[in-house]
């Protein structure tokens, strides 16, 4: 009797130890999957676990492997309105109601790409208005590792004032526009972390082998060897004591106290380290169906601008690379204006970067890049009109991807002419016509001789797609820069009809950069 009653335990326990099927958070209720495409779905369950996957009459089947995980690829579908539901089925089941076929978008990069709707120009007409049911929202929490995360904690929502007011403002004012635009479902995952690098983004093997990351990894090498968490809150606790003490003779002396020391930051579980937030919050998200990208980020990088024209071009790829789905677009915001507006021409790091980013469009297929020079806060480099910066990302999805007859692209140097005293440049890229705003003739343009001396030079439009530059004290012309500053007065757009879109900032020369060798 006793060996019976062991048995039938022993059984019971057995069966409460398996395993029920669990799938990663990117699926959920309320989801978006991409249409048109093969989407993956995935999970963990027992060891030879049957799973058997529906939707839309679609039946799949798979069995777990030995480590528990299983995967099925599910057939494209068109977009649909109708509710549907995904089922998982194996020793129990997993149902995810009210799930949309559209389009998804990964909302990724720094602060600005971070920064909420309702920190956004006019958040409560925004808010008040993000009544969108059929966009739907998923945000991911920072996780800084150097271990690769399966998961995440989070869940799809529709699109509602209450969930947009805390979410991305340029990721829901792109999504916004091609949900209207496309008039279908539109799911957007935000993974932006405020401040990060892009080093961050990147797996840690590739960048052991990229030379221009070097001095970048031999740095947290050195972090990573020296820091140590215990004793830095130890100190810090010590400081605080101190400072305690202090205060309260202060106050009992009624005098101003100085502020308390700031509790230590762990750089080795935040957004700066080599790999980091490729592990933490990127990694449990690839390979679910998306149609691209888009990307607001690099002002953490402005010091390192030179390496960042190939450390970009490698988180692309690495991201293309691993999701599995060939070339997918990425579309970024190129830096705005920040900072004081210079009196003199001068080299500095964000004009650099810039350039890094637009360099970008020539190594990668199908990538773009929306100017936004004319938008930045001198004052405040999370500049508060997110709604322009959704719509000239929107412009280039809805242009290269959806193929709508739009202007989309910001004119870029193509050449330059040197005729007596002057510089003729010509642009690529122009649809309407340059334009200068504001003014009769263009701002901007700065010009300079062998002495390699830049001075602010006078510009006139010249035809539809030339400017013609000079200076008065330059009577050999070497080399012409436009908008190159951290916030540079600049006025020269391609009017087409209602639309301007903003001149790429450039240089003609290649000197000497401030930030080579960082």
């Amino acid at each position: 009797m006793q060996k019976s009653l062991a048995i039938i335990f022993l059984f019971s326990f057995s069966l409460s130890l398996k395993a029920e099927i669990s799938l990663p958070a990117i699926f959920g209720s309320n989801m978006v999957m991409q249409r048109d495409h093969a989407n993956p779905v995935w999970g963990w369950a027992d060891k030879g676990e049957k799973i058997t996957v529906t939707i839309a009459g679609q039946i799949h089947e798979t069995i777990a492997k030995t480590d528990g995980s299983w995967r099925v690829t599910l057939n494209p579908m068109k977009a649909s309105t109708n509710p549907l539901t995904l089922s998982i089925k194996g020793d129990n089941e997993v149902e995810f109601k009210n799930v949309l076929i559209g389009e998804v978008w990964l909302c990724s990069g720094q602060s600005n790409m971070g920064m909420s709707v309702n920190r956004a120009d006019d958040a409560d007409l925004e808010i008040m208005t993000a009544n969108y049911p059929k966009l739907r929202i998923i945000s991911i929490p920072p996780v800084g590792t150097q271990e690769v995360q399966k998961n995440f904690s989070g869940q799809w929502e529709a699109l509602t004032p209450t969930s947009a007011q805390n979410f991305s403002a340029v990721g829901y004012f792109f999504g916004r526009q091609i949900h209207q635009s496309l008039n279908v479902p539109v799911g957007l995952i935000d993974n932006a972390w405020g401040g990060s690098a892009c080093e961050a983004w990147i797996r840690r093997d590739l960048l052991q082998k990229h030379s221009a990351a070097q001095p970048y990894m031999e740095a947290w090498r050195k972090t990573e060897n020296e820091f140590d968490p215990s004793a830095a809150l130890t100190q810090y606790e010590k400081r605080l004591a101190q400072w305690k003490e202090s205060a309260k003779k202060l106050r009992a002396e009624k005098k101003s106290l100085p502020k308390p020391p700031r509790k230590p930051r762990n750089p080795l579980t935040g957004q700066h380290r080599p790999a980091n937030l490729y592990n933490g919050v990127l990694k449990p998200i690839i390979g679910y169906g998306i149609r691209g990208a888009i990307w607001y980020q690099g002002e953490n990088n402005s010091s390192r601008a030179k390496a960042y024209r190939s450390v970009f071009p490698l988180m692309i790829q690495n991201w293309r690379d691993d999701w599995g789905q060939g070339d997918f677009p990425f579309y970024w915001a190129q830096l705005a204006d920040f900072r004081a507006e210079n009196s003199a021409p001068e080299d500095d790091t964000w004009p650099e970067l810039r350039e890094a980013q637009t360099l970008t469009l020539d190594k990668l297929s199908n990538v773009g890049q929306a100017v936004i020079i004319d938008v930045g806060e001198g004052r405040d480099i999370h500049p508060r009109n997110k709604q322009v910066v959704g719509r000239r990302l929107a412009r280039l999805a809805l242009a290269k991807d959806y193929g709508m007859k739009i202007p989309h692209e910001s004119p870029r140097f193509k050449s330059m002419e040197i005729q007596d005293n002057k510089a003729i440049i010509s642009f690529e890229h122009v649809t309407g016509g340059l334009y200068s705003f504001d003014s009769n003739d263009p701002l901007g343009f700065a010009i300079c001789g062998q002495d390699k001396k830049f001075v602010w030079a006078e510009a006139r439009i010249k035809g539809k797609h030339q400017i013609e530059v000079w200076a008065e004290s330059i009577k050999s012309p070497v080399a012409v820069r436009y908008a190159w500053a951290n916030n540079p007065k600049c006025n020269l757009y391609d009017r087409d009809g209602s639309v301007t879109l903003p001149v790429t900032p450039f240089r003609t020369d290649d000197f000497p950069m401030v930030t080579d060798g960082k």
